[in-house]
């Protein structure tokens, strides 16, 4: 038994270890996974990252001061909220144009542009107008991912993870709030047209709890990838 548990760990490791070679091969050095609140990103980009061996990069969110109070009153600390994830990610992927800070193969968790749609919610117009002029011209100084991994999942499955994971910040976050961030980040990544785009609908996945999920995606992330793509599970595709 032990011996089979083995050999299935070399087998695994093996195919892994191929993956990664193909995707560097490929050109790929650094892979963005995104979605909104709840839909697991995080938890997928660290399972690429161990499994691939690459570098991991995730968004420091319990930096934000004024985050606990924009959940409490959205409509007093929008702004504030906005800027300091703003200067907070562009000061982080700024670091990503030092290659040799990073291994050959990077993952991160979101894309510099996952702060455009929350201020796009969340903002007046006049608001909009400053915060847009800011991120416009940090933008233009940051590296692009190589390809971007969309996870997307209905709002009522969002609402499920965000209880289930039990993230004291996120209680006061309203089914109401929680469905227009949904709407807002499938129109955004429905019209993306920055990288390569994977979307990947995780309504029946469970990418940490079920390994075959997550090879099968690993998998489909390794073959080319062109504009906008739907991620076809392959039991699905037989």
């Amino acid at each position: 038994m032990l011996w089979g548990r083995r050999s299935s760990d070399w087998v695994l490791q093996t195919m892994y270890g191929r993956i990664r070679q193909k995707l560097v091969h490929d050109g790929l050095s650094l892979i963005a996974v995104e979605g909104s609140i709840g839909v697991g990103k995080t938890s997928l980009a660290r399972l690429l990252a161990r499994h691939l061996g690459a570098g991991l990069v995730e968004e420091k969110v319990e930096d934000n001061p004024f985050l606990e109070r924009f959940y409490e009153d959205m409509g007093a600390y929008s702004l504030q909220t906005q800027l300091v994830f703003l200067m907070n990610r562009y000061r982080q992927q700024l670091a990503l144009g030092q290659k040799e800070l990073f291994s050959e193969l990077t993952v991160i968790d979101y894309i510099f542009a996952r702060d455009k749609i929350f201020a796009h919610i969340n903002l007046t117009d006049d608001e909009l107008g400053l915060y847009n002029r800011i991120a416009s011209e940090l933008q233009a100084r940051l590296v692009r991912p190589d390809v971007v991994i969309y996870l997307q999942a209905s709002s009522e499955v969002l609402a499920e993870r965000i209880q289930r994971r039990g993230n004291a910040m996120e209680r006061g976050i309203s089914r109401d709030y929680l469905s227009t961030l949904n709407d807002a980040f499938n129109h955004y990544f429905f019209n993306y047209t920055d990288t390569p785009l994977l979307i990947v609908n995780t309504d029946a996945m469970d990418f940490v709890n079920n390994e075959k999920h997550f090879q099968d995606l690993v998998r489909r992330i390794a073959e080319p990838i062109n504009g906008i793509e739907l991620y076809v599970p392959s039991w699905e595709a037989k």
